[in-house]
Order: C-alpha cells, then structure tokens, then sequence
C-alpha cells in the first residue's frame, strides 16, 4: 500500500531554546531543494518565533501542550502560544499537511529518538525501517490518550524526533548530522514508497512503550529533596531493575525503584520536565512483529 503523503512539514522552534530544529528549519529554507523529493512537497516552519529570538522555550505556555482540540476550538485560549498554535493548526489543514516531523533536542541523553503519533502500520513500518539502517535510533510510544496536545497530533502521520543529550541554547555538530541524515532518511523511504519501490524493512523491531512518569521526591512545600542518582544519570533506555538506586537525597541517602518488574527509563533529569513535576518517564520494552502476509 502506497504511503498517502504529497505534502510534508519539517517544523523546528516548537521550543525556542532546542537550536538543532531551529537551524535544521534554517537551512532547509535556505536550501530548499534538499529536502524535496519526487511527488512530495516539504515545507519548513519555525514554530515559536518570539521564543527563538530570545532563546526561550515559550513565552506564556509551552507550546508543543498547546494543540488538543478543545483547546484549539476555544477562543478565550489566546495567550501567544495558543494563538500561534490555532495559527499552525490553520495553515496544516489549510496546506492539507499529510505528514509532520517536529524537531526537539533534550538535556536528556535520548541519543535519535522518534516518537510516534499513532500506531498506524505504515508509521510503524518506516519506524522499523528506520531502526533498521541505523540502530542507534529509538522509538517512543506515548499511550493513545496522552498524544493528543503535541504539534504532531495534527496529523495521523506525525512524529516527533527527540535528540541529545545536548544543552539548550547550543549547537552540537555531531546531533546535527545525525539528525539532518534522519530526515533524509525519512524523505527517501516516503519517495520509494510513493513510487511504488518501498523501501525494505525488517518484520519486526523494537519500541518504548510510556507507562508513567515519576516526579522527584519532595517535601509538603513541594521543594524537591533529592537528586537524579548518579548511576542512573544518563541511562536513558537502560534497564532499571527493582531495587536499584534513583535517587538520592542532598545528605546521601539512596531511595531506590520499588517497582514489580523492569523498566526503561527516558527523558532522565530533562532541565524542562523539572517545572511539569517529572523526574523521568519509565517504559517498557516491547517487541513489534508486523504480519505476515500470505501470497
């Protein structure tokens, strides 16, 4: 089955301090024939100006929470991020967006990380596709009813690409590259999927399945009283096993997992996350094995 994507929107500034989507949009705006490929048409945005020019993730809200449909249909929703989004959300129907890469960097050690908007089989087919040429790319599932108020919502066939560690306000060079090749990458596999020479892909791969996040410990005040432990610092998508340390507080106690089975844990220590009460997301490892179709 052919892919039913003409028309692509590579958006970066979603955050404004997140600088590897912010020059990638750029770039491809200054070279726009880079990221065209036969029978597609790609567009770039940047989605936050104001928070780009002055290197701030958002001004009033963030905005890549800004997209559910009540709040888009809500006209007393109007401060600058949720007028930029009905703005965005606009010119994606009225451009008949078919396909979006929203572009983020983390503090977080998430390497290339794709978070899928759906688990539609053709998403799900490019993202083993893309775990296959390149195996240091991670795939992340929110569950259905936690992906609904993120720019890639808009449309079925949206994703999100998550890169760093790197700090914000920075360039990193080597995530750039990387980053820059994905979304050839992905360019490539909708263009010989559109000409009828699919691209080949494995029958299965593995994905990150979100369960719950994890806030840090903290005091009736709500003041956090413990730390990211040290040796959880960084193992995003390594496993946590029950009793291993987390955390540890200011005078060096431990506190430790205490759930029934292992996890992955993801978006460790993100610098953003520690004003939306999260630590850390756990996950678990799963397998996808797609059918086998019959001749």
């Amino acid at each position: 089955m052919v892919l039913p994507i003409q028309r692509v929107a590579l958006v970066g500034g979603t955050h404004g301090g997140e600088l590897t989507g912010v020059f990638l949009a750029k770039k491809f705006q200054q070279f726009p024939r880079q990221i065209q490929r036969n029978g597609i048409e790609t567009i770039t945005l940047l989605a936050n100006k104001k928070a780009i020019a002055m290197g701030r993730r958002y001004i009033d809200t963030d905005l890549n929470r800004t997209f559910h449909p009540q709040d888009l249909a809500n006209p007393q929703l109007m401060n600058y991020e949720q007028s930029i989004a009905k703005t965005i959300a606009r010119r994606i129907q009225q451009e008949k967006i078919d396909f979006i890469i929203d572009l983020h960097s983390t503090t977080a050690n998430m390497g290339l990380t794709i978070i899928l908007r759906s688990t539609h089989p053709d998403l799900l087919r490019l993202a083993a596709y893309l775990t296959a040429i390149n195996p240091q790319v991670k795939i992340l599932q929110h569950p259905p009813d936690q992906n609904t108020s993120y720019l890639r919502s808009l449309v079925e066939f949206g994703i999100a690409i998550e890169v760093g560690a790197v700090a914000n306000g920075l360039l990193d060079a080597k995530l750039f590259q990387e980053t820059e090749d994905l979304i050839h990458s992905i360019l490539d596999y909708i263009e010989a999927d559109r000409q009828g020479k699919p691209l080949a892909a494995p029958t299965n791969f593995t994905f990150y399945h979100m369960l719950e996040k994890v806030d840090y410990p903290r005091n009736k005040h709500g003041e956090i009283q413990a730390m990211i432990h040290p040796q959880l610092q960084f193992q995003d998508y390594k496993p946590l096993h029950p009793g291993n340390p987390m955390f540890i507080t200011f005078d060096g106690k431990d506190i430790f997992y205490e759930g029934e089975f292992t996890v992955y844990p993801v978006f460790i220590n993100e610098v953003a996350y520690y004003e939306k009460g999260i630590a850390m997301y756990l996950t678990q490892k799963e397998e996808y094995c797609f059918e086998v179709q019959e001749e």
